[in-house]
Order: structure tokens, then sequence, then C-alpha cells
């Protein structure tokens, strides 16, 4: 049965397609006119000399594939197994391992694992790099080819060799596919503090971080001390979905807006005139696999004055992608517009930066990896308004809240040392009755002890 998406990029790909390319073209001066020439000459060699015959439908896709991935990171091409993946992804539901990755010179690397799937379980960390797949060597393929090989059937075994900075050593890991039917929400109750975690920014999130508010506050029978909202590892999903997250926590006011080539042409995205919290206390957490959709959270609490950022500096993705159907099963996904804060802040390279940095002392090679960032990512856009800001990758100095080792806080039983800090700072809060600004005032007193 055909998804909403597929219906709706059949219905956007009935456009005019070959006259809006005729006005195109009619716009090119001689030099286009001489590189489309250059073009189809080469095209021609190809079809007439390569060594083997060729499909002349999979050279074409292949320019096309080219000219988008030569543009920036996050643009490409659809083809009709990317088209249908993209969509399944967007509704929470595809067989696989939970993984967000990216490719660097040829090589795959982890941004992040999705919490709660066999990546994340194994262990796999931000900056891990994949290396074979089964055996068979996995360089200079394209992502979506690495992608595909890692997803399947669930039940079915894979082996993955894994190159982590910081280890002598290359090192297996074996994982058993998973239906990845992310739950993007899920919520506890910890020492009167509710923790709400979003894995990722699918269909309904906002939705269902409200019901998690509702059903916090029903397990207490009251309203909770303050809130964690926990985005680490989330690489992001629906803009419309990060709106209504950011609607959960505000009373109203801009969330996030986004400009194209045209400086002038800026969308805005406001969030509903009701704090379903009621101005309670709130600890956003982010760290490197932070991005996107999730910096847009981020970026709007910390701008409104409404939450305490805390952790690591996120990714840093700044810009917006559109899908734009070619055919019924194919489409381009293509870098339209950057998105801002509602201060005026451009996140593309530099992202968020917490209000609090607390690093993740529970994870014994914290110190040794280098999660990858945007700015990492060959072609990635620059940050027009981008300042120097000789902090963002300062390490953190000798502190005496930081110094216990992973063995020590296991020996504690405390397995995340980033949510522990976080719960223990909104308790410090006691029952004061602090809200909204003056609460992040409140917060960033308390993390101090």
């Amino acid at each position: 049965m055909k998804s909403n998406f597929l219906r709706n990029a059949c219905a956007l790909s009935a456009l005019a397609l070959v006259p809006a390319t005729t006005a195109a073209l009619a716009e090119a001066d001689a030099t286009n006119y001489a590189v489309i020439g250059e073009f189809m000459d080469v095209f021609q060699k190809v079809r007439s000399d390569y060594v083997d015959k060729v499909d002349d439908e999979k050279l074409i896709r292949g320019a096309i594939a080219g000219m988008l991935s030569s543009l920036d990171p996050h643009s490409n091409y659809l083809d009709e197994s990317d088209f249908q993946n993209l969509a399944i992804k967007l509704e929470g539901s595809y067989g696989g391992l939970g993984l967000s990755v990216t490719m660097e010179d040829g090589a795959v690397k982890i941004i992040a694992p999705i919490e709660d799937t066999p990546g994340y379980r194994a262990g796999l960390k931000s900056g891990d790099y994949i290396t074979y797949i089964n055996g068979e060597l996995i360089y200079d393929v394209t992502l979506d080819e690495a992608v595909a090989k890692m997803r399947g059937p669930a039940g079915t075994p894979i082996k993955l060799t894994i190159v982590r900075p910081g280890r002598d050593k290359p090192f297996d890991v074996d994982l058993v596919r998973e239906k990845i039917d992310l739950k993007p929400v899920k919520w506890e109750v910890k020492d009167g503090i509710g923790i709400i975690n979003i894995n990722e920014f699918s269909a309904n999130t906002g939705a269902d971080v409200k019901e998690a508010v509702r059903g916090i506050n029903k397990a207490l029978g009251r309203k909770p001390t303050g809130y964690v909202l926990d985005l680490r590892s989330n690489p992001g999903g629906i803009l419309g979905e990060a709106v209504g997250v950011s609607g959960v926590f505000l009373d109203g006011g801009e969330v996030v807006s986004d400009r194209g080539r045209n400086k002038a042409d800026i969308r805005r995205y406001y969030a509903d005139k009701l704090d379903d919290t009621g101005g309670a206390p709130v600890i956003v957490l982010i760290d490197g696999g932070s991005a996107s959709a999730s910096e847009i959270v981020a970026g709007a609490l910390q701008d409104h004055h409404r939450a305490l950022i805390m952790g690591e500096r996120s990714f840093g993705k700044g810009s917006v992608q559109t899908v734009i159907p070619i055919s019924e099963q194919t489409g381009i996904k293509l870098t339209t517009s950057r998105y801002y804060t509602p201060s005026g802040r451009s996140i593309q390279e530099g992202g968020i930066k917490p209000d609090v940095r607390v690093p993740q002392l529970s994870d014994p090679d914290y110190k040794l990896r280098q999660p990858v960032r945007e700015s990492d990512l060959r072609r990635h856009l620059l940050n027009e308004a981008k300042a120097t800001d000789p902090t963002l990758e300062e390490d953190i100095k000798a502190d005496p809240r930081f110094a216990m080792t992973a063995e020590q806080l296991k020996a504690q039983g405390v397995t995340d040392f980033q949510l522990n800090y976080a719960v223990k700072t909104l308790g410090r809060l006691g029952k004061a009755p602090v809200k909204g600004a003056k609460a992040t005032d409140a917060l960033k007193k308390a993390a101090g002890k």
C-alpha cells in the first residue's frame, strides 16, 4: 500500500517537467551550451568506446547523481529504492541496524546510532568507521550502496568490521538486523523528574511528546520538579515535528526560520500559544550526534531562555532539504535553504553550544573519540555569518565535577553520567516554585554546584 508520502510524490510529479526544462535551457548562456555539448561528447564516447556495453539510463542517472553529490553532503539523487526507503524511514519503520552514517574520503563513518537499536546496543559510537560488511571491503562506494548492504530482512545476521580512533586494531561486531520500528518518544520518571527521550523526529513526534508530558503528570499524581529532554544522538527528521516539540515547552513565539537563495524570502515557524509543562524547569541534553531538527528544538529553547542546554556541542547541520519528485518512483533531495534560530543564529558548521558542558564520563572512550560533525564533511555549506569561537574545540579544563572514571561511575551504579548530572541539577532546585526564564537561571546556578 502506498504511503501518504508516495501519493503526494506522485501528485507533485505531474508538474510539466519538460516545459520547465526547456525554459531553464533557454536561459543558459553560450558557456553553458558549450559545457552541455562537452557532456554529450563524453556520453557518446562512453557509449561507443567503453570496454563493456553500458545501459544509457545508467549513464544518465549516474550523471544526475554526480551533479547533486557535487553540491553538498545532503543533496542527492533518489532512485526507486532510495525514494521508497526515504518514505519508510520518515514513517518510522524499516529493517536494519539503526545507524546514521555518512561518507568521509570513501569510508563509511557513523554519525550516531539510534537508541534501542542493534547498532546502539552493540556499543557502536559516533566517529567509528565501518570498513567491512560480512567480510566485504566497503570503500569508495556510494552512501546509498553502503546503507543498502546494512539493511535487510529482520532476523538476518550481519558482521561489521569497525575501526575506532584510539584503538590499535580493528574489531568485528556481530549483529542481527531488526525491524527498526521506531518509537520516537519514550519517557520515564526518576526522583520526581520527568525524562523524555526523542530518538528521531518522525511522524507524530510532537503529539507523542505532549502525551509524554501528560503521562508523567499522571504517573506522579502531580507536576514534576522539572523535565529532561534528551536529544542526544538524534539525527533529526521532519521540520514540522521539531516545531511541534518546541511548542510543548514554549508559550508561543518563533521557533525557527528558513531562508533560501533569495534572502528576502523568509519563512517563519511559530509555536502554539500553550506551554504544556506550565513553565516547569527544563534541561535539554545534546551531543555531537544531535543534528538538524534536534538543533532546531535546542536552539529555540535556548534563545527563548526556556531551557538549560547541557552536554556537548551539537552536529551543526543548519540546512533544509526538500524532496522533489522527478517521476512516480524517483526524485531528488536538494538543499534549498538554511535555517536560523529565533535570535537569527545560523548553526551551520558551529552547531549549538551548550550552556553547561558535561562530558559523557561513563563512556570509557570519550576522550579518544572525535565525533564527526557537519564541518568535517566534504563540500559542507559554509556559515555565511560565521564568527570565530575559540571555545568550540576547547578541552574541558580540569574540573572536580568531571574527575571520575567510567569504572568508578559504574561502581556507583551510574551508567549515563550526562543524564545523571541533569537529573541531579534539577533535583537541586527542590520545590522552589520557579518557572520559565527564572527557572533556567536557577538551573545555571544549580549546574555549577
